[in-house]
């Protein structure tokens, strides 16, 4: 397998496992992999969960290792998220609603870690 398909493969695991856990935190799935743009500005989110009036737009990444945490998320990628998040919105939330970006951080044998409110449009 290329690493390019392990990657993508360990992504999808990674979100499936990170909408699980915030099934068990009381939200509830509302979208997977939500897609704006073509060619080179193609952007995506990777789950949008609902927990009551909280819309959380997450972008969940997978490492191999806990130390590899810290390269995960930077300032290039939320940006992208972020561009990607103000043309949902307007089709996702409601009026009342608040809305932000979260991030899963997860790697084999650990525990999910959730970053609430990386940034909010």
């Amino acid at each position: 397998m290329t690493p390019a398909r392990r990657a993508d493969r360990d992504g999808r695991r990674g979100e499936v496992w990170a909408g699980l856990y915030l099934m068990a935190k009381g939200y509830r799935i509302v979208a997977r992999r939500q897609r704006i743009g073509h060619g080179r500005g193609v952007g995506e989110i990777d789950l949008v969960a609902r927990r009551g009036r909280v819309l959380a737009l997450v972008e969940v990444k997978w490492r191999r290792d806990v130390a590899a945490f810290a390269d995960a998320v930077d300032a290039r990628r939320l940006q992208r998220v972020a561009r990607v998040a103000e043309a949902l919105v307007p089709r996702m939330a409601r009026t009342d609603d608040t809305v932000r970006i979260d991030v899963i951080l997860l790697a084999p044998w650990h525990w999910p870690r959730h970053i609430v409110h990386v940034w909010q449009p």
